[in-house]
């Protein structure tokens, strides 16, 4: 099916990372490059996506909307460029991030390992 806005994803893609890394100062550009050397599933990359997508607002997306038509590459580096703080300010975003997604990745490990002791003490 061909998209009529191929540009368009649903939430910020990690693929995108990289075309962050010159729109700010060295403290960013290092960030993005350590980030866009990681695989896409790493908690790391996870983080910055989550950030990103809080930035950009990709919640709040919708198809049909002016920012969805631009697609995301667009949107990302017009948030990047027009953020009004420091880059030490979006290095302390990305550590929140970083922080919920180790958060919910123990939530997750723990869920896991009561299912786990569950299934092993049935019969």
């Amino acid at each position: 099916m061909i998209s009529m806005y191929p540009k368009a994803e649903i939430l910020f893609p990690p693929k995108l990372i990289p075309s962050l890394r010159e729109l700010r100062g060295p403290e960013w550009a290092g960030l993005v490059a350590d980030v866009a050397r990681l695989p896409e599933t790493h908690p790391d990359v996870l983080a910055f996506c989550l950030m990103m997508i809080e930035l950009d607002g990709c919640l709040n997306c919708y198809a049909g909307s002016y920012k969805f038509m631009r697609g995301c590459a667009a949107c990302a580096k017009q948030t990047i460029i027009q953020y009004k703080g420091s880059d030490k300010e979006l290095l302390a975003l990305y550590k929140q991030s970083q922080k919920q997604i180790l958060a919910q990745i123990k939530k997750q490990e723990k869920k896991a390992a009561a299912e786990a002791g569950r299934a092993a003490s049935i019969p």
